[in-house]
């Protein structure tokens, strides 16, 4: 008799415990993948604006290299949720025949259709890990700048001689131009960029069996990190080489969001009239922008207090002419990159950054006065995120294979643009996001 009563209460423990968790997940809400509606994007129904981080090395960390770092990934993971920071730009991965002392390593791809398949294993991990978060990921598949090798790669590899590298102060910006507008012209450089890009896209995650396609943590595929024409000889193939790399990941995927990595008007030959045909392209879901205003000249880098003003002021009208055009389109517009010097041009994570938060908070506040009015202003990911990392000693910060990595690639000073842990504009940042997630 007791054991029937004991049978019996074990029966009615777990049908208690059963409902108890279908009520459970019915209260959690499934994640969905961001969709575009009236020019705005929309995250579980409601509109999604955001303050993001470019991470480019994030998939690097996440892969067993001798350049990754999954305890540290994990750290920076949490720390960024923790900040509300849920929405990060990453690079899918580099192509390099070599190794080089100023650009990515390990690479992807060291030589065409021949992929790293440990550095896909890193990105598998990471998406899980974002996933397990609620995170959302761009991920660019390819980069107009020889630090990962990139579109020139495609053309050492098809025979057009090595390629001069922007990385090394000998090259001329004349001759990195010159070489790189032939990448539109060059058939086998264009067939094996697509096969990446269907290689990338149709892949099946190896720890979960989840094909990408149907990954919500993927916000969007971007066709490349700023690619140009590079001349204006080369806009008609530019412009046929990015359609066609938009149609090839819509034909393959459905569920997620395609953008150029475009950073408007300063890399499209000077032309709005460009930068607005590549953005109507109906496979291209929305527009992008990029913002330096050191490399720009809109700044004296020893006089940083006294000119701060002055690229605030030029960043706001580059947003508005954009914006514009966004409109115009009825679509959203993300400023996915900008970076500004830390006082007296340090690179130390110790040093003080109050021209560097000003700037930041200028773009923060467009961004809000955007989402109060339901605008087409959608977000941005600051350049970029260093968390916990630190340069190494070298003095300038050159890079170093036993360094950490950093949100500065290897051809830069190391803590040039990076936005540490400890900096102040993080609490900012945070305040900024709690606004855009309670809204």
């Amino acid at each position: 008799m007791k054991n029937i009563f004991f049978t019996r209460g074990i029966q009615i423990i777990i049908l208690f415990l059963s409902v108890l968790l279908i009520f459970s997940n019915c209260k959690q809400p499934k994640p969905e993948f961001i969709k575009i509606k009236d020019g705005l994007f929309k995250n579980q129904g409601k509109d999604y604006y955001y303050i993001g981080a470019n991470f480019w090395y994030g998939s690097i960390l996440g892969s067993e290299t001798k350049s990754g770092n999954r305890q540290r990934l994990i750290k920076e993971l949490d720390f960024l949720v923790s900040k509300g920071i849920t929405n990060l730009r990453i690079m899918v991965g580099a192509e390099l025949s070599q190794e080089h002392p100023k650009r990515v390593s390990p690479a992807l791809q060291t030589k065409p259709r021949v992929y790293n398949e440990t550095l896909l294993e890193g990105l598998d991990y990471l998406l899980v890990e974002m996933s397990k978060r609620n995170m959302k990921v761009v991920l660019y598949l390819n980069n107009s700048w020889d630090w990962s090798g990139g579109f020139g790669q495609y053309l050492e590899w098809n025979g057009y001689g090595n390629f001069p590298s922007v990385v090394d102060t000998s090259v001329s910006w004349t001759e990195f131009q010159a070489y790189n507008t032939q990448f539109h012209s060059c058939k086998p450089c264009m067939e094996q960029y697509l096969a990446y890009i269907k290689k990338i896209v149709s892949r099946e995650n190896s720890i979960t069996g989840l094909p990408y396609i149907d990954d919500p943590a993927i916000m969007a595929w971007q066709l490349g990190n700023e690619p140009r024409a590079f001349s204006n000889e080369a806009i008609p193939a530019f412009e046929q080489n990015m359609t066609a790399a938009a149609k090839l990941i819509k034909s393959l995927d459905k569920n997620h969001l395609v953008s150029v990595g475009s950073e408007g008007k300063m890399g499209s030959e000077g032309s709005m009239e460009l930068y607005e045909r590549l953005h109507a392209i109906a496979e291209i879901d929305y527009l992008t922008i990029h913002i330096w205003p050191k490399n720009w000249r809109w700044i004296d880098e020893k006089n940083l207090d006294s000119t701060v003003n002055t690229a605030i002021t030029n960043t706001e009208e580059y947003i508005d002419v954009h914006t514009e055009v966004a409109k115009k389109l009825n679509k959203p517009l993300v400023i996915e990159e900008f970076g500004f010097p830390r006082d007296g041009h340090s690179f130390t994570a110790t040093s003080s950054a109050v021209n560097h938060d000003k700037y930041f908070e200028a773009i923060f506040q467009k961004i809000q006065k955007s989402s109060k009015n339901k605008e087409n202003l959608a977000g941005c990911n600051f350049w970029a995120y260093g968390g916990f990392g630190r340069p190494g000693t070298k003095n300038p910060p050159w890079f170093s294979q036993s360094d950490d990595l950093l949100g500065d690639p290897p051809c830069e000073e190391q803590g040039l643009n990076s936005v540490f842990d400890t900096d102040s504009i993080i609490h900012i940042i945070e305040k900024f996001n709690r606004i855009f997630q309670n809204q």
